[in-house]
């Protein structure tokens, strides 16, 4: 596994699409806090480009990376390898490899110039949603021997998480305002690994008070310290889950 690892990481890290993301990432970054005068809205333009662009990329350079190693899982399999081994590796060496693209490109220029607490916060959730969308990646590529359909499921659910489900939340919010609905609301924000990573950065900002009424019960429900382990085990379930599908689908997939 150790050997596989290496290979894959290292392969990565060279790619110059990886290259290219990180470079990206820094110069959105650094221009970020250069432009800006306050702290917070240099945080906040980061946020907008990190909840934007991280899923987007992990997800689809993930799925894009399976796919065009199918000979190479192939191989690894025809020898007497424990498949679940091949998975597992491919999956951390591809974790690792987009997570230290992250923290390069992301992660020093908020160390830098953040508050040190909100730069730690905003790092883990960026972390954390790398991670998560690899791990979705996976499970799209088990779906279908199709490159188009796999890419294709792939960029329809960042979508959804990135886009339409703030649209979907947001309309019933306001079609049952009348209604009792916050805590379905706080509920339904949890489920979107997208929209709970929001929701923790800002709270961290101290700015709950631009989300209006919601953001007090946003507030009641992540603020505390047990919301706050709350929040990051529903993210590491975020992980865990769709890859231990993958996993399943994989040792059993007739390739």
């Amino acid at each position: 596994m150790i050997r596989v690892l290496k290979y894959v990481a290292l392969d990565i890290l060279k790619n110059k699409i990886i290259i290219a993301y990180t470079i990206m990432l820094a110069l959105f970054a650094w221009s970020a806090f250069s432009l800006e005068d306050n702290e917070s809205k240099g945080v906040l333009t980061v946020l907008n480009i990190v909840l934007l662009t991280v899923p987007l990329v992990s997800i689809l350079f993930s799925t894009i990376y399976i796919y065009n190693s199918s000979e190479f899982i192939e191989l690894l399999i025809s020898n007497p390898v424990n498949r679940g081994m091949v998975w597992k590796a491919l999956f951390i060496g591809l974790s690792l490899s987009m997570v230290t693209a992250y923290i390069v490109g992301v992660g020093i220029p908020l160390l830098l110039f953040a508050n040190f607490a909100t730069a730690i916060m905003m790092v883990a959730t960026g972390i954390m949603l790398s991670m998560i969308f690899v791990s979705v990646a996976f499970l799209c590529s088990m779906f279908t021997r199709d490159k188009a359909k796999g890419i294709g499921v792939s960029i329809m659910l960042w979508l959804y998480f990135a886009l339409l489900f703030d649209g979907i939340v947001l309309f019933l919010f306001f079609q049952f305002a009348d209604y009792p609905i916050e805590k379905i609301v706080v509920i339904l924000s949890a489920l979107s690994p997208v929209d709970l990573s929001r929701i923790l950065i800002l709270l961290k900002l101290d700015v709950s008070a631009m989300l209006g009424f919601s953001g007090a019960i946003f507030q009641n429900y992540f603020g505390s310290n047990w919301g706050l382990v709350l929040s990051f085990a529903l993210l590491g379930l975020w992980i865990a889950v769709p890859f231990a599908i993958s996993l399943r689908k994989f040792k059993k997939k007739d390739l």
